[in-house]
């Protein structure tokens, strides 16, 4: 099916003259009317009646409509997932508080003359990331697939930064007046980190914290949001929570929260970029290109298993200490 005819009909369906199609696809009224009446031909039915106002659809012409509108947009997004420069760069991130969205935005005041639009796909499944970056839905996705064997050839994951853990507390927390922490200081502690997805990245990532560290994280309970977590800490004296160092929280002042750093090991969260294998967007190696600015993770650091090498039991015993 020529697609240029059926974009012709789409355009005098909404237009209601086939002369003001023609204006607007740049041919003449002539070249208008013979792709539609090949379409015609090619479906066998009547796809519009001519008045004297100009073109009516007819039932047939009414139930291809939509359709039709439809392969137009399929066709131009393949056309624009190969001539990317021609769009914004668009970037998934987890929240747009989030670490992600921080460094993207510290970069932007940077750049500003940047076309950059970042958007939460709101999954917590990699693979629908995966399946977004290779449709050209976004074109790149702050996601990690923890198996880099399993990722399709078409796209892959590019190390970003670092992001620190930071304990966030409420003012009656025994922790709360630290001015840094240790992992071994945080045991018997309860850190709450309600809505952990499982299967997910960080579920896996707090998974080997826990066994690594001994630590006391609690999933338990659905995320009700960031507000209802810091009221929770405001008031607690027996509840924590992981942040990260970038992320930028906001609260009431009455709140008195407290971020503490942790050290000896840092704990930090690897940040990737899941980006097509080919034909990424002009845009993007810039971004990647700033990550290499960030300040580095204070030493000694602690990253999970897939974003360092094997850590041998005598490693593990060692940074518990």
């Amino acid at each position: 099916m020529d697609t240029e005819a059926v974009r012709s009909f789409v355009r005098a369906a909404e237009l209601g003259q086939l002369q003001h199609a023609a204006d607007e696809l740049g041919v003449t009224q002539q070249a208008v009317s013979k792709r539609i009446a090949t379409l015609e031909r090619k479906l066998d039915v009547r796809l519009f009646t001519r008045t004297t106002r100009g073109v009516e659809l007819t039932l047939d012409g009414q139930a291809f409509l939509p359709h039709a509108r439809n392969i137009i947009t399929g066709v131009d997004r393949a056309i624009t997932a190969i001539r990317p420069g021609s769009r914004a760069l668009r970037i998934d991130v987890l929240g747009l508080r989030s670490a992600q969205a921080v460094v993207l935005h510290d970069y932007w005041r940077s750049h500003p003359e940047t076309d950059l639009d970042v958007v939460t796909l709101k999954a917590t499944d990699p693979r629908v990331a995966v399946a977004a970056v290779q449709a050209g839905d976004v074109d790149a996705s702050f996601r990690t697939v923890t198996d880099a064997a399993t990722l399709p050839r078409d796209v892959q994951m590019v190390p970003a930064f670092g992001s620190p853990l930071e304990l966030l507390v409420g003012p009656r927390h025994p922790l709360a007046s630290a001015r840094t922490l240790t992992p071994a200081e945080l045991r018997r502690h309860r850190i709450w980190v309600p809505g952990i997805a499982p299967g997910s990245e960080w579920a896996e990532f707090y998974d080997q914290l826990t066994t690594d560290f001994d630590l006391g994280i609690d999933a338990a309970g659905p995320n009700f949001g960031n507000e209802v977590l810091q009221d929770t800490l405001a008031d607690s004296a027996v509840v924590a929570t992981f942040v990260g160092a970038r992320d930028r929280y906001i609260w009431p002042a009455n709140h008195d929260l407290r971020r503490i750093p942790i050290v000896n090991p840092t704990l930090a969260y690897p940040l990737s970029l899941i980006v097509p294998r080919t034909n990424p967007h002009p845009g993007l190696q810039a971004i990647i290109d700033h990550f290499a600015t960030l300040a580095p993770l204070p030493e000694p650091v602690w990253l999970p298993s897939w974003a360092t090498h094997p850590r041998s039991d005598a490693d593990i015993e060692r940074t518990r200490r």
